[in-house]
């Protein structure tokens, strides 16, 4: 039997809840005393060599939010949140020594920026038992029917259907609580915007994601989207709008920063079907989550180059970039006024819809043909639902050095017309830009 660690440490990234959470269910399991961190890495909200912020006012807010509910919950469970505004490298060793640590208990990355820093953390800390464990699929990647992530198929549709063959998901774990003799003296404090070097500001009241960061927010979410006002019956109609609250279910942006597992979502549709009834609206939430996994396992197949200009295809193109260009899009003022509309909502609320985001990418880099990375950037700075794998997953499928058999580039005033026949979407935030 495993002879339990006097003290470990759960250090949240990505991962930011306290129910099915498995780094945190298996240091309590083999741990005498549990020890929570989270740092605010001050690299994620510097400017980028591109002149925005790495992360902007949006997703830190919602972060901000969701760490402050964390603590929360893990106080309910006697569990201290240590909080801390500065770079991870310099903090774990100084926890290391001052709690006699044995173990470290994480989630399992491998994006470039990330493993740099548990890498060397790892090199400095060699003594510690270090735990990580892949928490954010839906399919575990320990149940996938290839051997080796390199045998993943380059194509969706292969993926999902051997998945949905050969894959059961898992169970949602049950974090249990500890005595009170947990706790230790917290002194550390949760930083604010103004700390991150940011600016406060109200939420727009236009917006079509007028939600909070956190656990228990994402949970209030589900029961409204599916039990309350049973959206879920319609998912797969209404998912291609653009206004509103409930055109989708908006959980990806509590999915994102790990505030919520994929596995609950799953089990709660589940649930759903079992009592309200299945139907393929039901089943497309599902798919989604699907295809949120598989640019996962796309990025694990072929690492950096999701961020490589020529993609996974090593195709090659005549990117160009011009700075007017790329003002004139970020700012909505481009020839097509479906793409401004698109690019104000997401500059004035950090949210863009499914279909906004096809548009907007297709014409910076098929019709415009400029350098898709730099979108990319200006993405993972502004959206709330930024996530590493699904935002570059996207845009190189989008751009034309992706996971996309087909190449396709849209059509965007027939998009307009199909998805905004009587402008209502362009009305609300071309009026809003003129103030």
């Amino acid at each position: 039997m495993q002879k339990k660690q006097k003290t470990s440490l759960v250090w949240f990234r990505n991962d930011l809840r306290v129910n099915d959470q498995t780094s945190l269910y298996q240091a309590i399991k083999n741990s005498e005393q549990v020890i929570a961190l989270y740092c605010f890495d001050p690299r994620h909200f510097a400017e980028t060599k591109y002149g925005f912020k790495k992360t902007e006012k949006f997703r830190t807010q919602f972060l901000i939010e969701t760490v402050q509910e964390l603590k929360t919950n893990l106080l309910k469970h006697n569990i201290s949140f240590l909080v801390f505004n500065e770079i991870p490298e310099i903090v774990i060793p100084k926890l290391i020594t001052d709690y006699n640590i044995e173990a470290i208990y994480l989630q399992k990355e491998w994006t470039s920026e990330e493993t740099v820093v548990t890498e060397t953390l790892k090199n400095e800390l060699k003594h510690i038992n270090w735990q990580e464990s892949y928490d954010q699929f839906l399919f575990h990647p320990e149940d996938i029917p290839y051997a080796e992530f390199k045998k993943i198929p380059e194509v969706f549709t292969e993926f999902r259907k051997q998945c949905e063959k050969t894959v059961r998901v898992k169970s949602r774990l049950e974090t249990p609580k500890l005595p009170e003799s947990n706790l230790i003296e917290n002194t550390t404090a949760i930083p604010s915007l103004t700390d991150l070097g940011l600016e406060e500001f109200e939420t727009h009241p236009k917006t079509a994601f007028p939600f909070q960061g956190g656990e228990n927010q994402a949970l209030v979410r589900i029961d409204a989207y599916f039990w309350e006002t049973k959206k879920l019956s319609v998912y797969k109609k209404t998912r291609n709008g653009l206004v509103g609250k409930d055109y989708s279910s908006k959980l990806s942006a509590w999915l994102a920063n790990g505030s919520i597992s994929a596995r609950t979502i799953y089990w709660e549709v589940k649930r759903y079907e079992k009592e309200i009834g299945a139907n393929e609206d039901t089943y497309w939430l599902i798919f989604e989550l699907i295809w949120r996994d598989y640019f996962k396992y796309i990025s694990l197949k072929h690492g950096n180059k999701i961020f490589q200009l020529q993609g996974i295809l090593g195709k090659k193109y005549d990117w160009k970039f011009n700075h007017k260009a790329f003002q004139q899009w970020t700012n909505g003022n481009t020839k097509e006024p479906f793409v401004n509309a698109n690019m104000i909502e997401l500059q004035q609320t950090g949210w863009m819809s499914n279909r906004g985001r096809q548009n907007v990418t297709s014409f910076w880099a098929k019709e415009w043909e400029q350098d898709w990375r730099i979108a990319a950037a200006y993405f993972e700075s502004m959206l709330l639902d930024y996530d590493v794998h699904s935002n570059y997953g996207n845009w190189i499928y989008n751009s034309g050095v992706g996971n996309d058999p087909r190449d396709r580039k849209f059509n965007i005033k027939r998009q307009a017309e199909m998805y905004d026949a009587n402008g209502a979407f362009q009305k609300l935030w071309l009026q809003t830009s003129l103030f």
